[in-house]
């Protein structure tokens, strides 16, 4: 597979990643713990260098797999985590104060069975705490050598400004995809400016884009997608347009619904890095082979045309997530 740099950090990972999220958390019962580190060793075997995780996955679960998982091959792979969020039982929240940035590196160290963390992002922005004063805990994180790089997710701009001016940020994680655009606005121009590589997350919709959803589909009752607006039995109805165009695409170049959304990713910016995640060995196989699926200048064009005349229905998070998400 072939090699990206984030942004102008120097960090080389793999042009694909693989988000773990999904084998401990969010879409239904957690994967077995042997099939879940069969999948993350055979992604690393396929090329997949880069691997993302959280302590709030689970919580603490998804990172000490992910550690038992990568032990044999630690030095050769970039791990990425994430802080922010409060994870006491019967409590949520967040919580980017200095006292627990540190503590959490220190567990997270411990269950990655590591002794750096490659890419420690804030996982959401804090109200109560000053972005500089977050990026000054990490700094000195990186300084000690208990962390490499410094990431924020789904911060904004004045966010990424005031912490890049404290310290490098190295990448920027939110969601973008052919259903969800907004980064286009101001947030991509603004990482060009300053350097900052782009790691999108659900680059596959949560699923929808892969043309295996429809609105007779039901999800289990732990699957954090019945609480999204932007998938009621309605809007998956209306949204059912933007699959199709995708199915169309795909028969024209011989590929998959998945296989073009994630090709459609890599060529917007060669600093984008998606980070689909999946449960199953083939679908991994799939997404690793939408790196070969170029999409040649007029076949962007026809996409991008496509697309602005189709209005995607629904919210992505419902009320209590979106109000998580400080813009």
């Amino acid at each position: 597979m072939q090699k990206r740099i984030l942004g102008k950090s120097g960090l080389e990972v793999s042009g694909l990643g693989l988000g773990c999220m999904g084998l401990s958390f969010g879409y239904g019962p957690a994967t077995e713990r042997q099939e879940a580190i069969k999948l993350i060793r055979a992604a690393y075997e396929k090329g997949v260098t880069f691997f993302d995780t959280a302590e709030v996955y689970g919580p603490f679960v998804n990172e000490s797999l992910l550690g038992e998982a990568l032990a044999p091959f630690r030095k050769d792979v970039v791990i990425a985590t994430k802080f922010g969020f409060v994870t006491e039982k019967d409590k949520s929240g967040l919580n980017s104060h200095p006292t627990n940035i540190r503590a959490v590196a220190e567990a997270s160290l411990k269950r990655l069975q590591t002794d750096v963390i490659d890419l420690f992002y804030q996982h959401r922005v804090d109200p109560d705490v000053p972005i500089e004063e977050v990026a000054g805990t990490v700094k000195e994180l990186i300084t000690e050598g208990k962390v490499k790089h410094f990431g924020l997710s789904e911060a904004g701009v004045a966010t990424i400004r005031k912490a890049h001016a404290v310290q490098q940020v190295t990448a920027l994680q939110s969601e973008y995809s052919l259903w969800w655009r907004e980064p286009e606005q101001e947030i991509l121009p603004l990482l060009e400016e300053l350097g900052i590589g782009f790691v999108p997350f659900s680059p596959l919709g949560r699923g929808f884009l892969t043309g295996k959803i429809d609105a007779q589909t039901s999800f289990d009752a732990t699957d954090f997608r019945n609480t999204v607006p932007r998938f009621s039995d309605e809007n998956r109805k209306a949204n059912q347009a933007l699959v199709d165009l995708l199915g169309k695409i795909a028969s024209d170049k011989n590929a998959t619904h998945a296989q073009i959304a994630l090709a459609w990713l890599l060529a917007q910016k060669p600093r984008i890095v998606p980070i689909p995640g999946t449960t199953k060995i083939h679908r991994l196989e799939e997404n690793i082979a939408a790196t070969s699926v170029v999409l040649d200048k007029a076949e962007l064009t026809e996409i991008n045309n496509a697309v602005a005349g189709i209005e995607i229905q629904g919210s992505r998070y419902n009320e209590q997530t979106q109000k998580m998400i400080n813009r």
